[in-house]
């Protein structure tokens, strides 16, 4: 029998992200809904320091509880186990009209170079394999779960046998989101159109709010993504440089990705791309004409049900 689990917790670096285009939140309140951010006002870029299968007994099983929205983590020659405790910190809703969102899902992206282990999604104490060792070796994919808020989830990671000593490294990347932008990783919410709240909402909320026209648009078969290359003509907000020129002279550029399954064509006119950073990528939400939007705005705005203010031309 194994020895008795230990409790570690990681430490995070941080950095503030305070309001920009169309920010509903102050630096003390919870975040609304989609933000990204459990933990109010943070991102964590390197959650863990990297963690030691070397210092750990044969057949026992350590205990890591991550409390941020994003993370990455690095097991040096797994030996044992790991059980990553999923304890975001959700926003509250007794001190903003913000409510906690309904699920909460989770995507990982394993590096190109995880070797060593096996990882496991445990939910009410059932395992389920997420990503055995040959599905990491191929091409690095992103492997995405929701759940309820209430439910009591982790990822189980198990080292594997090996015959050599040689140097492996189980690691990878983790995001925890909300509501309003978990529909970039479930495909059956991807693919449908916005109405108009969800519209209002990704422009409050997203990490990007470009208006802009679609150059082209080319297909990754085996990732199963379509890329849309975008000439912006107006960058609203951008949380990160994901949109800039490629000369003084010229209009910024940059590239959305979405699921090929959606079918998206190049087509003439303006729209407004929202999104999220995924994985260092930017995910389309929603994608409105330009002039759709204009019209649900200005309707919102007359009503007094906009949920943020937007400049428009």
């Amino acid at each position: 029998m194994g020895s008795a689990p230990r409790e570690k917790w990681g430490t995070a670096k941080k950095f503030g992200r305070g309001g920009g285009f169309g920010d509903p939140r102050s630096d003390s309140g919870p975040s609304p809904p989609g933000t990204g951010d459990f933990q109010a006002g943070c991102i964590v870029i390197d959650l863990f320091s990297p963690c030691s299968g070397l210092s750990q007994e044969s057949g026992s099983v350590e205990q890591i509880s991550l409390h941020c929205a994003e993370g990455s983590l690095e097991w040096l020659y797994p030996a044992g186990a790991l059980r990553l405790s999923l304890s975001p910190r959700l926003p509250t809703s007794t001190a903003a009209k913000w409510k906690s969102p309904r699920q909460v899902t989770t995507c990982i992206k394993p590096s190109s170079t995880f070797r060593g282990a096996q990882i496991y999604l445990e939910r009410n104490g059932i395992l389920e394999l997420l990503l055995s060792e040959a599905d990491a070796s191929l091409r690095p994919r992103v492997h995405c779960f929701s759940w309820l808020p209430q439910e009591k989830v982790a990822l189980f990671l198990q080292s594997t046998l090996h015959q050599d000593i040689s140097r492996r490294i189980a690691s990878f990347r983790y995001e925890l989101r909300g509501d309003w932008n978990s529909r970039l990783s479930l495909p059956s919410r991807a693919c449908r159109p916005c109405n108009d709240t969800e519209i209002l909402m990704a422009i409050c909320t997203s990490d990007f709010v470009i208006r802009g026209n679609i150059r082209t648009v080319s297909n990754d078969v085996e990732m199963q993504e379509s890329i849309i290359s975008v000439s912006a003509m107006r960058i609203h907000r951008q949380k990160f440089t994901l949109f800039q020129p490629v000369s003084k002279s010229s209009k910024s550029m940059g590239s959305i990705h979405t699921l090929l399954q959606c079918g998206v064509k190049p087509g003439p006119g303006s729209f407004l791309f929202t999104g999220w950073l995924h994985f260092g990528e930017a995910w389309l939400s929603c994608a409105p004409r330009y002039k759709d939007f204009r019209r649900i705005y200005e309707d919102a705005h007359q009503a007094h049900e906009n949920p943020c203010e937007v400049s428009l031309d």
